[in-house]
This record gives structure tokens, C-alpha cells and sequence, in this order.
């Protein structure tokens, strides 16, 4: 069955329009319980959810649709995407449940369920959910209704775990770095964590409104955290996104490292440790040719998959792998999370710097990135324009352009009406010649 719903990370869109609204997510919630209401056992969901307006309308009707189907649920309030994933294993859940749209601003929401493992529904699971929704629910006895709860130390259940991943021993005392939390869901959390192992910390997007999640700020707008880091001369610099499953580094001088940059430094450090499983890092088609590159002389291959951590995620687990991630920042360490988890990834990369005794301008670029440019096109129909036999010229004649030693990927986003356009090169003016071809033969400005 294919999913109609469901995207790359579960359900997105405008807040109160379909499919992000009261009614919707009440029958999904019901056709989830169904989905897993399986034993004699008393069944649980954990929701968490980010900073959004829009999340204090859709965590009620979830709540109503898992008790209507005998289900107990736990609230824990704004919370990190992979602190769900984590509280939904080590509280014996049925299903976790995050109401976010991740990067996206402030006018949209989501929702990403988990499994009781932690992960991330397969398409399968998600396909079955859908079909379950178009049925009637056969809803729980009066008397075997669900109840709902507040969790009121899921924060620092969180914050323990994801400081025992610090290396032991080690502390961030003498460093100043710049924390920014996209006015999302770790904006608590994250300084908390960061101040305790002993960093000086230097704060921004920790004012959530309801409004101002990702705006200006955070891992897609990561210019204020730069701006923030030289200003205070920090040593480092940490964006989250507004679920904070994602994260943009920058080193002393305000300079960017991506998710590319991020996964190098841990899988080299994990590889000379005797800690690097599976012999190969996973990331998507996305990542830099300067990655598989590097990691080539390492001897270690980068394993492609479609753009979506999940797919990383499901690539990891069949290869064992334990390093992964996209260049958009989402870091998946598996032997400690199920999920990308940004302040996790941040902190490994910095202990490596840290190691290294030499700034982060130094030890955290370990290798240079070739030219890549990546614009979006927004359409009506993403469908149509990319089957235009213009647009199909301007993508051939773009890839006898770049030849074997570049790349061009021409995707659909999973949760926007939009057409990605990503090319790579040696040569950076030919690169960005490319992709304004394809983006004027779609008919629509670049962003």
C-alpha cells in the first residue's frame, strides 16, 4: 500500500489544514493504538512534542485518540526528538510520539512516531497505520479506557544520558561555546548539559513564544549562533533545529561544519579507537564528494541511501554499522541513540577537537569540501515540472556538463512542495551555472 500521509519524517504540514489537524490526528492516534495494542500487558505511549502554538491543539487530540483505545499516555512537554525515542525503550512504551516539523517554521507541525525499540516506523508500519485510519476503530470498554500522566523528570532523565556519553574524565571547563536552541524543544536541556560538564556558556534562540521556532536561527538559519561566536571569541559553536535532532557546528573563527565535516571527525577518531563498526560510514546522496573522498583514504566506504536519516537509520542496522548521518546535521552515533540526536554529536565531535589539543579551526575540518550548491524551487506541481521535456534536457545536458567528476541530484522534497536541485564539481562557477538552468527550465526563482 502507498502512504499518502506519511513523508520522509512522518506527517508535515500547515498547522490546522489537512492533514495536520484536531481530527486528523485523532484517528491517526487511534490507528496507531491498534496498530500496537497487542498483549494482555497494559499498554503506553510517551508524546513529547517542540515549541509550536499549533502543539497545544494536537497533543490533546492525540491524547484523546490513545485513551479511546485503552491506551496509558505519559506528557512530557518539549523534549528533543531522540529523548522520545530514548524514554519510549527505557519506559517500556508501545509507541512514542513526537508532535514537530522539525526545521520547518513556526506555521507548520508534524507528527514522527516511534516504535517500542526507539525507531522510527518502517514504510511498511506507516502504510498499515494509513489503512487503519480510513476503518472504523473498535474503540477500548468504558472501563478499560487509558488515563494520561505528566512526566515531570523526563528533562532530566534526558540530561543524564546524554552527558554519560561524554567521555569519562573529561569536562568542558575553559571553553566557551555558543549554544543556539532555535527557540525549540532543547532549549532547556541544552545549556543544562553544556554547563555541567563546565563550559561557559554563551546562550541564544532559548525564548520560545510559540512563534519564533527556527526563525532567524537554529541549524537551517545558523548565522546568529557564527554572529554569537565572534562576538564573544567563544571556542565553539553549537545550532540546533527545533526538535534538536539535528545539529550546524561552527569553529572559533565563526566558520561552519557541517554534518559531513561532523561524521568525518568521529568515524576517523572511532576508526583509530577500534570503535568504528561495520566498516563503512552511511550517509545519503546528499553528502559532499569531499567526504567519500577522505573517508576513501581511510579505508572506509560511504554507503549511499535516499535522502531521510530513517533511511540511514535502516541501512545502519543492516550493515552494523554504528556511524551515520546526512550533511544537513542529522548525526546518527548508534551506540548511543536510535535517531539523529545533535547535542550527542556535537559533543563527540568536540571531545575530538578537545583530544586533539589544537582549535577547532585546525582538528575540525578534516577534509575540503568540493564546490556544491543546492537551491529549491518551489511549484504547484512538483510532479509535472520535473517530467517537462525542458527540464529534462536542462538535467541531461547538466550532467554531460559536470562529467564523472561531478554529481547531480534532482529530488522531490518529502515534505514540501518543492523541487531540490543539488550539483557538485571541481569548478564552482560551472557548478552554479548548472543549477540556474534546471531551476529557470522549472520556471521558478531559486532559494
Amino acid at each position: 500500500m502507498t502512504r499518502k500521509l506519511f513523508g520522509t519524517d512522518g506527517i508535515r504540514g500547515t498547522a490546522n489544514r489537512e492533514p495536520v489537524t484536531a481530527e486528523t490526528v485523532l484517528k491517526l492516534a487511534m490507528a496507531a493504538g491498534a496498530h500496537f495494542r497487542r498483549g494482555d500487558h497494559r499498554h503506553g505511549v510517551v508524546i513529547g512534542k517542540d515549541t509550536r502554538l499549533s502543539g497545544y491543539m494536537l497533543e490533546p487530540a492525540l491524547t484523546a485518540g490513545f485513551i479511546a483505545m485503552g491506551m496509558d499516555v505519559t506528557l512530557v512537554g518539549p523534549l528533543p526528538t531522540p529523548a522520545i525515542a530514548l524514554l519510549t525503550r527505557s519506559m517500556r512504551a508501545d509507541l512514542g510520539v513526537v508532535i514537530s516539523a522539525s526545521h520547518n517554521p513556526f506555521e507548520d507541525n508534524g507528527i514522527k512516531l516511534f516504535g517500542p525499540d526507539g525507531y522510527k516506523l518502517s514504510d511498511a508500519a506507516e502504510a498499515e497505520i494509513e489503512r487503519r485510519m480510513a476503518e472504523p476503530a473498535t474503540l477500548a470498554k468504558p472501563a478499560e479506557l487509558g488515563r494520561a500522566r505528566r512526566l515531570d523528570d523526563a528533562q532530566g532523565r534526558y540530561i543524564e544520558v546524554v552527558k554519560s556519553t561524554f567521555p569519562k574524565g573529561m569536562r568542558l571547563d575553559g571553553l566557551k561555546v555558543v549554544v543556539d536552541c532555535a527557540h525549540g524543544a532543547a532549549y532547556k536541556v541544552a545549556p543544562i548539559v553544556l554547563w555541567e560538564l563546565g563550559a561557559e556558556i554563551v546562550q541564544v534562540g532559548v525564548q520560545p513564544d510559540g512563534f519564533n521556532i527556527n526563525r532567524g536561527c537554529g541549524a537551517v538559519s545558523p548565522a546568529a549562533m557564527q554572529q554569537a561566536v565572534r562576538e564573544a571569541g567563544a571556542d565553539f559553536g553549537i545550532a540546533l533545529d527545533g526538535d534538536a535532532d539535528r545539529v550546524i557546528a561552527a569553529d572559533e573563527l565563526g566558520e561552519i561544519l557541517d554534518g559531513d565535516q561532523l561524521m568525518a571527525l568521529v568515524a576517523r577518531s572511532w576508526r583509530d579507537a577500534g570503535r568504528l563498526r561495520g566498516g563503512a560510514v552511511i550517509s545519503t546522496v546528499m553528502s559532499n564528494l569531499g567526504l567519500e573522498r577522505y573517508l576513501d583514504t581511510l579505508g572506509l566506504p560511504l554507503i549511499r541511501t535516499p535522502v531521510g536519516d530513517r533511511y540511514v537509520v535502516e541501512r545502519m542496522r543492516e550493515l552494523g554499522c554504528n556511524v551515520g548521518g546526512e550533511q544537513s546535521g542529522h548525526i546518527i552515533l548508534s551506540d548511543y541513540t536510535t535517531t539523529g540526536d545533535g547535542l550527542i554529536a556535537a559533543l563527540q565531535a568536540l571531545s575530538v577537537i578537545m583530544q586533539s589539543g589544537r582549535p577547532a579551526s585546525e582538528a575540525g575540518r578534516p577534509f575540503q569540501p568540493l564546490p556544491q550548491l543546492l537551491k529549491n524551487v518551489r511549484t504547484a506541481s512538483v510532479g509535472a515540472a520535473l517530467d517537462a521535456p525542458a527540464v529534462q534536457k536542462a538535467i541531461r545536458d547538466g550532467e554531460k556538463r559536470l562529467g564523472a567528476r561531478g554529481r547531480l541530484l534532482i529530488r522531490k522534497s518529502g515534505t514540501e512542495p518543492v523541487i531540490r536541485i543539488m550539483a557538485e564539481g571541481e569548478d564552482a562557477a560551472l557548478v552554479g551555472k548548472v543549477v540556474e538552468s534546471i531551476a529557470e527550465a522549472l520556471g521558478g526563482p531559486a532559494q
